[in-house]
């Protein structure tokens, strides 16, 4: 093989090369846009973590606030709320998992894992009926002193267990910490 043919290929190989490579950067800058446009706007993102004051929910009440696009029910529960729901067989609940994201999944449904660790009088639950999606009445409606929904006829107890009804699911808990005594973060 001559010096030219040598020189020939290797000149071959660069062009190839440098085709090749600039056709994978126009490939990825036609592309991007299109993936890019997948992720959520900016008006979103602001709003996947919100704060509440709950210093003003008093014993006995709830507060219900807004959160991607759905009521959430900030319950601040009496001790005879809490005792009802401790009191509770598992055996005698239709969903035995906690629905809590902040739990291992297949986590049992005691009250104990539906409520803030160490803050067992607050229980912060997605106001939405796992039926067809009705918002419940609370404040100790229902046959169990928890939250009812007319809609359909579900019945859920003080801890948001689904006790009877159409409803398939308890209430589902949301990603929720508490920033200070007065202060949570839902998301």
């Amino acid at each position: 093989m001559s010096h030219a043919e040598e020189h020939e290929g290797t000149r071959r190989d660069f062009l190839y090369y440098a085709t090749a490579g600039a056709g994978v950067v126009a490939t990825g800058a036609a592309v991007w846009p299109l993936v890019n446009q997948m992720n959520p706007s900016a008006d979103v993102q602001a709003l996947s973590s919100i704060f509440v004051d709950i210093s003003g929910v008093a014993v006995g009440t709830q507060l219900t606030v807004n959160f991607l696009g759905k009521p959430v029910f900030i319950r601040h529960r009496t001790q005879e709320e809490i005792d009802a729901a401790r009191a509770v067989d598992l055996s005698e609940l239709i969903d035995q998992n906690a629905e809590n994201p902040n739990l291992p999944a297949g986590a049992p449904a005691t009250d104990e894992n539906r409520a803030i660790a160490g803050k067992e009088e607050w229980l912060i639950m997605t106001g939405v009926c796992t039926h067809l999606g009705c918002v419940p009445l609370g404040n100790g409606a229902g046959d169990f002193g928890g939250w009812f929904c007319p809609c359909h006829g579900s019945h859920y107890d003080t801890a948001g267990r689904i006790r009877r009804g159409p409803a398939p699911q308890n209430l589902h808990i949301p990603v929720v910490s508490f920033v200070d005594d007065t202060t949570i973060q839902l998301g």
